[in-house]
């Protein structure tokens, strides 16, 4: 199976293609730095390049419930690295990050999803939210998106969680998994987004739409798409 992402943030572009039988794991992710917050930009890109060498780095052989238990070890360890910054040096204090991610590791994949940030599933047709998101929307049964985000890394967040669930038999060939951030889904409805999906449109594209109906926010999408 060949995986090809599209990336489009702020400050550029990246599209690649990966031969999944060549590798033994793959990582996707996406942090949205909290806005609210100082220094949204700082926390999100040192759990991005945390989370990175982590995984590259991580073990061969772990099973399914190991993965999870290592990927929570780490979660634990980034928040407290986030936390401790702030304290240190005022510029840092109370900076935050949502963070979600797919991860291909030894044949099997997973999603993750820490924040309100979203992971979604485009299969034959029809866009499903994979992700469920850590917000008050979601804790009062709200049906519309609230940006009082409930979890987080940092943030003043003591208590972090994430959730990850592996979905190998959910990929198919012909799928394709949108990652982004809340900037794209304040914007777009699920609907919007799947006719735009359907029509072909990239992951820069995506973010053009979600600019075009307003751009309240930063916008950040990864589309993965199985060939």
């Amino acid at each position: 199976m060949v995986l090809v992402d599209q990336w489009c943030v702020r400050n550029g572009k990246v599209r690649t293609e990966v031969d999944l039988n060549s590798v033994d794991r793959y990582l996707i992710a996406l942090a949205d730095g909290m806005g609210g917050h100082n220094s949204g930009d700082v926390a999100s890109s040192d759990v991005l390049h945390n989370l990175q060498f982590f995984f590259s780095d991580m073990p061969v052989g772990l099973s399914i419930g190991d993965f999870n238990k290592t990927i929570c070890v780490w979660l634990s360890s980034i928040n407290h690295i986030i936390e401790s910054k702030g304290a240190y040096d005022e510029r840092y204090a109370r900076m935050g990050t949502t963070l979600v991610a797919m991860a291909y590791y030894e044949r099997e994949f997973y999603w993750m999803n820490c924040g309100d940030s979203r992971v979604y599933r485009y299969h034959d047709g029809k866009l499903t939210q994979l992700s469920t998101d850590h917000s008050l929307s979601t804790l009062v049964g709200a049906t519309k998106h609230s940006n009082i985000i409930t979890n987080c890394i940092g943030g003043g967040c003591k208590h972090s969680y994430i959730d990850i669930v592996q979905c190998t038999a959910d990929v198919q060939p012909g799928d394709a998994f949108l990652l982004c951030s809340d900037g794209l889904t304040d914007m777009l409805e699920d609907r919007v987004i799947a006719e735009l999906l359907a029509a072909g449109k990239n992951a820069d594209e995506l973010c053009i739409e979600a600019e075009r109906a307003g751009g309240h926010d930063n916008v950040s999408a990864v589309i993965a798409t199985m060939m």
